[in-house]
Order: structure tokens, then sequence, then C-alpha cells
């Protein structure tokens, strides 16, 4: 990795003291998840793996169609196998690049691993483990929905 494990796992203040998350095995599911992507007209592929509350692993890639807009990112692929296989509440997230390296997802992508992780989920990001409430603050989610009526 470039940067040194420390650069790419270093913590950060919102990361839970108590963290005993498989991060290097939640990077190689997803980098082995990247390698699956049909990415045919960006020929930008991405892999990702998340740790369920119960400890399955789930994972995703990338799918792409000629159509651009309608396309699957990485993380839309680990969330229905994760509905898939029992559903469950996402407890850490490893997205990568082609490189292997940690990718921030988007903002689409940030708002279903709030639907599905919550506050408390960690996502590894290129500057270390953030919790969600950190990436996406002040989301909007299923509380929200619930208010309104």
């Amino acid at each position: 990795m470039s940067g040194g494990p420390e650069q790419a796992h270093g913590s950060s203040a919102g990361e839970a003291a108590a963290d005993d998350t498989d991060w290097d095995g939640l990077q190689r599911e997803a980098i082995a998840a990247m390698r699956r992507a049909y990415a045919p007209y960006s020929h930008f592929p991405v892999g990702v793996a998340g740790l369920v509350d119960d400890g399955r692993t789930v994972s995703g890639c990338n799918v792409e169609n000629a159509a651009y807009g309608v396309g699957l990112c990485a993380e839309c692929g680990m969330v229905s196998e994760l509905v898939r296989t029992g559903g469950g509440r996402l407890t850490s997230v490893y997205c990568v690049g082609g490189d292997g390296e940690a990718l921030m997802p988007c903002g689409r992508c940030r708002q279903l691993l709030w639907e599905h992780g919550g506050p408390d989920c960690r996502l590894m990001t290129p500057e270390g483990v953030l919790r969600m409430d950190e990436v996406l603050p002040q989301a909007f989610g299923p509380d929200n929905l619930e208010e309104s009526r």
C-alpha cells in the first residue's frame, strides 16, 4: 500500500476505541470483488466489502451499462447481497478502486451505507477509518420519514 499501513489504517477521532475489524481481510475481499467488476466504458473497476452485525461478509462490484446513467455502483451490489442473504446492519465497510486502495463512496452510496449501517458503521477512507456520521453529517434517513407522519 502506498503510504504504509499506518496511513491507510490510521485512526480518526471517530474510530471506535475497540475496533476489532479485520480491515486487511475486508480490503482483500473488496479487491477480489473489484476484479469481477464490469467496467468496459469507464475502465474504473470498483469493489467493496462489508462486515455485517451477524459476522457475515458481503461484497459487490460496479456493473456498467451502455446507457451510462443506469450502471450500478459496487455498494449497490453489496447492499443487494446483504438483503438477499438475510439483511442485518453493516458495521464496517471497505471500498477500493482499481489500485486496491481505499476509495471514498459517491454521495448516493454514502446514503445507501447510512441506510444499511447507520451512524456507527465504520468506513475505511483514504484518510483512515471514519464513522458514517462523520462521512455523512446530518444525514437524512428512515427516522426523518417517521417524524413527518
